[in-house]
């Protein structure tokens, strides 16, 4: 589950890459919050053992996608012209749903953002215990890896599943998908690639539908395909359905999937 970081007294978003001010937030918005929790021992062997080749350190330059998935194998085991797809995650929690993305994708290269300790350990246990290849950790706030890390047009894909709601409407200025970071994103999205959301929390869907709508370099998928389903798309085959959500489903909760293109 992706989460953030209560805001800062930062006045907007820093424009990057040629681009265009952001408009003014009250606050800066970050893509994590900083939660509590204790690292476990398998967790912290991971970190030790698997740490050195899966974890990638922040930096201020872009990343060399082909020096960093050296080691990455396709599925089939042959060799092909066309370059794997790329997909960045942005809040991946504990890892469950990346781990089995990434084993559904075995041909697709996932670099995931999150800055919950434990949630690093557990992922980094995951790919070792599945022999995960295709799965890289960037272990900061995805802001300033999409600002500092990430060109124009690099992107295949971005997955943000099940941010932070923020409940209370005084907080909703907290949330992470607002247009000055989805402007961001689309700008690094490769044309045809894919920007998609999930949440549980139909306000949100909402706000989410209505921000990437807005967004001049992004399409809406399901439109033309599902119109039935106002905006919303099916769930993607890849996403599996989580514990969590499991129990809100038999609860008779909803979720909302957004996919959106770049155009």
């Amino acid at each position: 589950m992706s989460s953030q970081l209560p805001p800062s007294d930062s006045p907007a978003l820093p424009a990057t890459d040629g681009e265009a001010p952001a408009k003014p937030f009250m606050r800066t918005i970050k893509s994590f919050v900083k939660r509590a929790g204790r690292t476990t021992t398998g967790q912290a062997k991971a970190f030790e053992e698997l740490g050195p080749k899966f974890l990638v350190p922040y930096q201020q330059s872009a990343i060399d996608f082909e020096a960093l998935y050296a080691d990455s194998t396709r599925a089939t085991g042959q060799n092909y012209s066309k370059p794997f797809p790329l997909v960045l995650e942005i809040g991946f929690g504990m890892g469950e749903a990346t781990a089995h993305i990434a084993g559904v994708l075995p041909d697709t290269r996932f670099l995931c953002c999150e800055v919950h300790e434990p949630g690093v350990g557990a992922l980094l246990k995951r790919i070792g215990e599945q022999n995960i290849s295709n799965i890289r950790i960037c272990a900061h706030d995805a802001v300033e890896v999409i600002d500092h890390m990430l060109p124009e047009q690099s992107l295949d894909g971005v997955h943000i599943f099940f941010p932070d709601p923020w409940h209370k409407t005084k907080h909703n200025k907290r949330r992470l998908i607002q247009s000055p970071l989805i402007a961001k994103l689309a700008r690094r999205l490769k044309v045809g690639g894919y920007l998609h959301c999930a949440t549980d929390w139909e306000p949100y869907a909402q706000q989410i539908l209505e921000v990437l709508t807005a967004e001049p370099l992004l399409k809406n998928r399901a439109l033309a395909i599902h119109p039935e389903l106002n905006g919303y798309a099916p769930k993607p085959h890849y996403r599996p359905l989580t514990k969590f959500e499991n129990r809100g489903i038999k609860l008779g909760h909803g979720v909302w999937d957004v996919v959106f293109e770049r155009i």
